[in-house]
């Protein structure tokens, strides 16, 4: 009996049990696991977001900025009298468009827009709700080319007094040609939506029976200055 109860202590106190795998010598299995894949799962998803955006902001790159394309050009030039004029145009080489602002002597600011890409002018004076239209001609695409051009290197230019041509342009207003602003194409839509609309054609003069009934004065940076007077043609 004794025996026996020493063969249990001796069994009891013999060495801890092993898993088979431990004895067979294959590796324990790590408890470190989860942890690396989570990092592997954490590092796939940050290598994700970063090509993501890199797409994103190549795309953001290629599309430029709207307001990029736009620039105020400044064209100083003296009148007749020697006096120093400033007149500003707005041109718009993503779409083919120029808008200059033309002030009078009165101080009035008068618009012209050339719309390069329907071949249109039209000619907005300042307080009035009234527009008036010419298609343009070749004299008029070289010369607003010319800005265009000249633009994308400088944006102020000074005009030489004695060197500067100058002429005068008659249009008379055809008065029963009125036009629907809803068929006209933006930006002319825009600029034209509130007010009556006319065609216009190019004329050798009033006569002395009609008067003018305003002019514009528009310089171009070739030297070239026009002043474009309207009056009304009987109807």
């Amino acid at each position: 009996m004794e025996r026996c109860w020493n063969c249990s202590a001796t069994a009891l106190e013999g060495p801890p049990h092993t898993f088979p795998s431990q004895q067979d010598g294959a590796p324990a299995l790590s408890p470190q696991f989860p942890h690396r894949a989570f990092w592997g799962a954490l590092s796939a998803i940050l290598l994700m977001v970063v090509i993501a955006l890199s797409v994103v902001g190549h795309i953001g790159f290629r599309q430029p900025d709207p307001q990029s394309m736009l620039q105020v050009v400044r064209i100083i030039v003296p009148d007749e009298t020697g006096m120093m004029v400033n007149q500003s145009a707005l041109v718009d080489q993503r779409n083919d468009v120029v808008i200059y602002s033309v002030t009078s002597i009165a101080n009035h600011t008068s618009t012209v827009m050339f719309d390069i890409k329907h071949g249109l002018i039209c000619y907005k004076p300042d307080n009035q709700e009234i527009c008036f239209l010419r298609k343009m001609e070749g004299t008029d695409y070289e010369n607003v080319h010319t800005l265009l051009d000249e633009s994308k290197k400088v944006n102020q230019f000074w005009l030489v007094g004695n060197e500067t041509q100058r002429h005068t342009e008659f249009l008379g207003v055809l008065g029963g040609s009125q036009v629907d602003a809803s068929t006209l194409q933006e930006p002319l839509q825009t600029l034209c939506q509130q007010s009556s609309i006319y065609w216009t054609r190019r004329a050798d003069g009033p006569g002395k029976q009609r008067l003018i009934y305003f002019c514009i004065d528009i310089c171009f940076p070739s030297n070239i200055c026009v002043s474009v007077c309207f009056y009304y043609l009987p109807e």
